[in-house]
């Protein structure tokens, strides 16, 4: 397969089929509060790092390189993505709605579509193990029938960078520039490949939710889970975070761009408009023979609308000064 494709990203405006009637207004304001769930945080010191990757098993059109020194200031971050549980406790507080619900329609792979689905269903022709679901949303990411009642301390699932930034005001918190998210992935190694070093199964040791066997046909599930597992699960970098490598894509706070300013070298945020932004650490879904970006350097993006089964996201918060 060519590793210059991504096998974990489906975007929204490769749906076939549109069928929700609500297409206005889909982005809802909520309202900023105090520090929710800062027992979750921990504290990420700051400092100079070198960002990006020469490594030869990059993806340099990814624009992982060139690596560059970059200076990031003290931060909060949530240990964990944020979990069903908490999602909801968002949702009942507000009533927010996500995109997925208003489209009427979520990405899901293929192996975990229902027997008989209840509603329309589509297959991507650019990625065919990406299925267009009717009723697929955070709360029955499978479809209709289907319920996050027994994985309520899993990442939520098929939410957009619009439903993310929606639940961070809600917390009080933001999402993470890509600067901050890599910094803080590291855990303090300078230029490992992963967060925990280079190997990526020390003394033979799953230290992660990624794809292993024949993607996308076989998924032998030796790391233990074939979908998603607990959001606080394998163990955790030394910054104390789980899963900044798979389980998981991540939304940053940035608008991609494949050419890096290396301009901007003090807390970086990005450029200033875009068509996508950047998600970040790889999912379930990613291989070595295929995807290969659960690499703490690697980088993938989507478009701000966009759900899928393998995204979701964590906050950051600014340290008072």
């Amino acid at each position: 397969m060519d590793k210059q494709t991504s096998c974990c990203t489906a975007n929204r405006s490769e749906g076939l089929y549109d069928s929700s009637s609500d297409h206005t207004g889909l982005t809802q304001n909520v309202t900023r509060t105090e520090l929710k769930f800062a027992e979750k945080m921990v504290k990420i010191p700051g400092g100079e790092f070198l960002m990006g990757t020469d490594d030869n098993e990059g993806f340099p059109t990814d624009g992982e390189g060139p690596v560059r020194a970059v200076q990031v200031d003290p931060f909060l971050m949530d240990k964990h993505t944020v979990t069903n549980d908490e999602f909801t406790a968002f949702v009942e507080a507000t009533g927010y709605r996500t995109e997925s619900e208003r489209f009427g329609w979520s990405f899901v792979f293929y192996q975990f579509l229902p027997k008989h689905p209840q509603g329309n269903v589509q297959q991507l022709p650019s990625t065919p193990w990406w299925y267009a679901l009717e009723g697929a949303c955070w709360f029955q990411p499978e479809g209709e029938g289907s319920s996050v009642k027994d994985r309520l301390d899993h990442p939520v699932i098929h939410v957009s960078w619009n439903d993310a930034v929606a639940f961070s005001h809600w917390v009080g918190k933001r999402l993470p520039t890509e600067a901050e998210w890599e910094f803080a992935a590291r855990g303090g190694l300078e230029q490992n490949r992963y967060p925990w070093g280079d190997d990526l199964t020390p003394n033979g040791t799953h230290q992660c939710n990624i794809w292993q066997g024949n993607f996308p046909s076989e998924n032998t599930q030796e790391d233990g889970y074939v979908g998603t597992a607990p959001a606080q699960s394998f163990p955790a970098n030394d910054y104390g975070l789980y899963n900044v490598a798979g389980n998981v894509w991540e939304w940053c706070e940035d608008w991609f761009t494949r050419a890096i300013d290396l301009t901007q070298s003090n807390d970086p945020k990005g450029p200033s408009k875009g068509t996508s932004r950047v998600m970040r650490g790889g999912s379930y879904l990613c291989h070595r023979s295929y995807c290969n970006r659960y690499r703490v350097a690697a980088r993938s993006s989507n478009t701000p609308d966009s759900a899928t089964g393998n995204l979701g996201f964590r906050c950051v918060a600014d340290l008072l000064k």
